[in-house]
């Protein structure tokens, strides 16, 4: 069966995370979106871990699901997978790392005895996303020490600050980090500021499966990036399937265009210094008005750690495909000329979700003559345009998102002046 997977969100009690992420509410949103199974997230938090125990039921092997007198619903449909998100903080090999982990568990006695062990570590009520001073080499031994079937995926892996490949305080490669226990990381999670594309120019990357998760913080992040399978439903196929890299079971990952990530350029945020990869080996990686080091991005540290170019890439067909999406709001408020959270746009999501089921088959599936007929036709075109490629982007860089575009400012003059006429 066909599944989109989300393995990486969290919860009310992570920091600078949304009151409303409640597992009922994650379920709800999920639905809306066309996510079948969406990560706990957080599952180190006890106040989160008891909800997680209180609200859920095991549904279908290493899955759950909300009970029905929480959902109101006889037959929940949404599956949760127990996932957790780790800050591990040490140093190695003289430098300081700072890396973030995603964690897939199987059981609800797995998760108990993990945190029992990082609960001697560190503070486990601090934050839904534990920081914790331990290597990622023995964060993965106290994993799969707990249930063999556990995962470990190093999470936005070129995030400069906070991943395995990260410009400020990763490493160089997966076997610096994990040493002989590198055969457990079988699949990196890619990030928003990077794309497949982007990965296959490390051949040391040929043999490990590429993830994409939205990391959401609130509701209308959830699906921003997912997964989309066709295998069974349950911790094991999804696994399996991971694992497998076959375009016939992991059928593609959903991704942000990776220029609209936050660290996808180099720059200095304070100074207004935006630079690719040229620019910031011109300027020997300084800010030309501060003298300060620029935040080294995303591009640019794919190109110093890749070993070929992406006209040289092999056996493309082999591997799992992608579709770089914008999600449903933004097009619509673009092809409106008004903000994302605005009624407006409210209004023409609920039509459009009303008609077609989810966002996801809105954004993938549904044929663009039954959209127009639906919403006014701006809307369709914003969607055919997403679909074919054809956007404009202000790259990210330095934590600040990329400002995409789908129409340019004479049609949202146009627009305007269409709906100022309205009145």
């Amino acid at each position: 069966m066909k599944i989109i997977a989300d393995l990486h969100i969290h919860s009310k009690y992570s920091r600078a995370v949304s009151g409303d992420m409640t597992l009922e509410n994650i379920a709800s949103h999920a639905r809306k979106k066309g996510i079948q199974v969406v990560a706990t997230g957080d599952f180190t938090h006890p106040a989160w871990f008891g909800e997680i125990k209180n609200k859920l039921q095991p549904a279908e092997e290493g899955l759950f699901n909300l009970k029905p007198q929480i959902s109101n619903l006889k037959s929940p449909d949404t599956r949760f997978m127990l996932t957790v998100e780790i800050a591990c903080i040490y140093s190695k090999g003289g430098k300081v790392r700072r890396l973030h982990h995603v964690v897939f568990a199987p059981t609800i006695e797995a998760v108990e005895k993990i945190n029992k062990k990082l609960a001697w570590i560190g503070n486990l009520k601090s934050d839904g996303r534990p920081m914790l001073g331990l290597d990622s080499r023995k964060l993965l031994e106290i994993i799969l020490e707990a249930d063999s079937r556990c995962v470990l995926v190093p999470a936005h892996c070129w995030t400069p600050w906070f991943s395995i490949f990260g410009s400020m305080s990763g490493f160089d490669s997966i076997e610096e980090c994990f040493d002989e226990m590198s055969p457990h990381i079988f699949a990196v999670e890619t990030g928003l500021s990077s794309d497949p594309p982007m990965n296959w120019r490390l051949s040391s990357l040929d043999n490990v499966s590429l993830i994409s998760n939205s990391d959401a913080h609130s509701l209308s992040k959830l699906g921003r990036e997912a997964n989309v399978f066709d295998c069974g439903l349950s911790y094991a196929e999804i696994v399996s399937a991971i694992k497998e890299r076959n375009p016939e079971r992991f059928l593609y990952t959903i991704e942000f265009f990776p220029e609209e990530g936050k660290y996808y350029y180099d720059g200095h945020r304070n100074c207004g210094i935006v630079f690719s990869p040229e620019q910031t080996k011109k300027h020997n990686g300084l800010c030309p008005k501060c003298g300060k080091k620029l935040t080294v991005g995303v591009l640019s540290r794919v190109d110093e750690l890749a070993d070929r170019k992406d006209e040289l890439v092999p056996d493309r067909a082999k591997r799992v495909p992608y579709k770089s999406l914008i999600p449903l709001v933004e097009v619509i408020a673009g092809a409106k000329g008004v903000g994302p959270q605005t009624k407006t746009v409210a209004v023409e999501y609920d039509k459009l979700i009303s008609k077609f089921g989810s966002e996801f088959f809105v954004l993938l599936d549904a044929p663009i003559d039954e959209i127009e007929q639906i919403v006014d036709s701006k809307i369709a075109e914003g969607i055919k345009r997403m679909r074919e490629g054809n956007v404009k982007i202000e790259p990210g860089y330095d934590g600040e998102f990329g400002k995409i575009k789908l129409f340019d400012e004479g049609e949202k003059m146009e627009e305007e002046k269409k709906q100022k006429s309205l009145f």
